[in-house]
């Protein structure tokens, strides 16, 4: 008996050596690495404001943006609407995790930049993250007047003193994406600026950022964004942004359709200076489209 269990070990113990050193290889060849979460938002925004996602490296965005809305007593309505907000704008991808742009409107005079930093992705695997987050730092700048510029109860709301105003919004961007069809986004805001556009106008402000997106066919999804400010303008009637609508994916291109109450693009702009509410009562909501290219400047593939 002791013969044979001296001879069962002889066996067994080289075939248990090889296997723990095939298991070393392939561990070598085939680490446990973290699956990265892609496609959280299917482009650089939401529809008003920034998404978590930033291109692949070489990536050049390309916007142009459209806003249309009618005067609440309008008798002077052009071919589509009363007034229209139109911003071109240019985002170029470093890196994976980092972005840059810059963009103009021609609504409000408005030249703004920004920086993204994707610094946590959302992964499973090894070293799992439930969220991706990044962070935004924007910029505009305005250099012109705009005393002629009245609120929706027809009273000018701008300082007689404002040209020249720099504006810099910080956002830290947190997103997740539960499941293939939905995915959320949370966005703390510190906005600061050199100078007031309205009377008495705080020159920090403080906001809070909501968005999702949900799939609801191959190609279409529906997207929502709401913005809350902590210390709005006291002096003048201001509103909280909201906007839904409709993204539409046509290969390299993306169109979105949307429906809001904001009719400025810079973060600081249409976060804090919303000056009519959104509802059907009044008709103070702005219809518009966002038509985004991506130029492939490099071999990398788009997410």
């Amino acid at each position: 008996m002791k013969t044979t269990k001296l001879l069962y070990l002889l066996i067994i113990l080289p075939s248990f050596s090889m296997a723990q050193n095939l298991l070393s290889k392939l561990d070598k060849e085939y680490p446990n690495k973290p699956v990265f979460e892609i496609a959280t938002f299917k482009t650089t925004r939401i529809g008003l404001g920034h998404s978590i996602e930033t291109r692949k490296q070489g990536a050049l965005e390309i916007s142009l943006s459209n806003r249309f809305w009618n005067h609440k007593e309008g008798t002077t309505q052009r071919f589509l609407a009363d007034e229209v907000s139109i911003r071109f704008g240019l985002d170029y991808a470093i890196t994976d995790n980092f972005t840059v742009g810059a963009g103009y409107t021609n609504f409000d005079k408005i030249t703004d930049s920004f920086l993204k930093y994707k610094f946590v992705r959302q992964a499973k695997g090894a070293k799992k993250s439930p969220f991706s987050i990044a962070l935004l730092q924007a910029m505009s700048y305005r250099n012109k007047s705009l005393t002629q510029a009245y609120d929706q109860y027809g009273v000018p709301y701008f300082n007689d003193h404002n040209s020249n105003i720099y504006n810099f919004t910080t956002q830290l961007l947190i997103a997740r994406k539960f499941n293939t069809k939905f995915s959320a986004q949370l966005s703390p805001i510190f906005i600061t600026r050199n100078n007031s556009i309205f009377e008495e106008q705080p020159k920090s402000q403080y906001a809070l950022g909501f968005g999702a997106r949900y799939k609801v066919g191959g190609h279409v999804s529906i997207v929502s964004e709401y913005y809350h400010v902590f210390n709005p303008v006291k002096t003048v009637p201001t509103y909280n942004p909201f906007m839904i609508g409709v993204n539409w994916e046509l290969s390299h291109l993306l169109l979105q359709f949307q429906m809001t109450n904001a009719r400025n693009y810079a973060e600081d702009t249409f976060i804090t200076q919303t000056t009519n509410n959104f509802n059907f009562h009044d008709g103070n909501f702005h219809f518009g489209f966002n038509a985004i290219f991506v130029l492939h400047l490099s071999k990398n593939k788009v997410n």
